[in-house]
């Protein structure tokens, strides 16, 4: 799988990663976690992404693949608790927070430690980039970085302090191209897409009951791309376009299916899309975007 230099640090990342959330959330086995994770990183994926507050995802994570610790990078998040549904912002819970994360990762460190949807209020008072700061110096996190949309992220980013933008990219979700990447690319920072084919949202033709899936869905709706027709060409140019947004380093690609990174990596085989193609989506979106489609959290 193609890697690239992942911003100004020392990682060369595959252009996919593993996104812990579903694993969490969807209660997978260890045993097929440690399936899936294997796969994954035998297929050529080097970096694994999860989050504190992503239900058990950590400890999955830990017990699958601790003992090839050295076969990726290990991304992880702070800020929330107990399913996004607790804020944990002072400087004490961030340091607390860290601790738990290497803990249940089974590591004494991670590659890259992310505040997870800060908002611009937070950090402007600076504890929480301090806190990550400090982890940083005492060997925990070789790098810091911030995950989140909209201003808050352009903020972010406009602080220097950060090594690296998680942000939500996709046919259904570009805010970002415009208003935070060309910037967090000037200051040389790693940028990894979430959500980079916008939750597949188009496979139900009803409006979903997860509320987590209706924005996106709602979106597609209106935004009637005619190469989502349901087929793997779908899939396949959902996540070409977001990985040929100038600056993106990395998607992160969620399943709970051993199996499915072979496919996902296939998906890639004709490389990005065509500046023509690309372009394409762009004036779609820019036709039919509505002023409140912002990035997605």
């Amino acid at each position: 799988m193609e890697r690239q230099q992942f911003g100004k640090t020392d990682m060369q990342v595959s252009a996919l990663g593993f996104g812990g959330a579903e694993i969490g959330y969807q209660g997978v086995s260890p045993n097929t976690v440690k399936d899936l994770l294997s796969e994954a990183l035998n297929q050529g994926l080097n970096v694994i992404d999860t989050a504190e507050c992503y239900r058990g995802s950590e400890e999955l994570i830990g017990e699958a693949v601790s003992t090839r610790r050295d076969d990726f990078y290990l991304f992880t998040k702070c800020g929330h608790r107990d399913n996004y549904t607790q804020d944990a912002w002072s400087k004490s819970d961030i340091s607390k927070s860290i601790d738990r994360s290497l803990k249940r990762l089974r590591t004494d460190r991670v590659d890259l430690l992310q505040l997870h949807s800060c908002s611009e209020q937070i950090l402007r008072q600076g504890d929480v980039i301090e806190a990550l700061q400090e982890a940083k110096q005492a060997g925990k996190t070789h790098y810091i970085g911030y995950s989140g949309d909209s201003t808050d992220a352009l903020y972010a980013i406009s602080t220097g302090a950060f090594d690296s933008l998680q942000t939500s990219l996709n046919i259904a979700d570009q805010e970002a191209i415009e208003l935070t990447i060309p910037l967090a690319v000037e200051k040389q920072m790693g940028i990894i897409a979430k959500r980079p084919i916008a939750n597949a949202a188009w496979k139900t033709s009803s409006k979903p009951g997860d509320p987590y899936l209706v924005p996106y869905w709602e979106r597609l709706q209106r935004l009637h791309y005619d190469f989502i027709n349901g087929t793997g060409d779908s899939f396949s140019k959902a996540l070409r376009f977001t990985l040929s947004v100038p600056g993106v380093n990395v998607a992160i690609v969620g399943t709970t299916k051993p199996g499915r990174w072979k496919e996902n990596a296939e998906m890639l085989a004709e490389g990005k899309l065509s500046e023509s193609e690309f372009e394409e989506i762009r004036d779609h979106w820019r036709k039919v975007a509505q002023k409140d489609w912002v990035g997605q959290i």
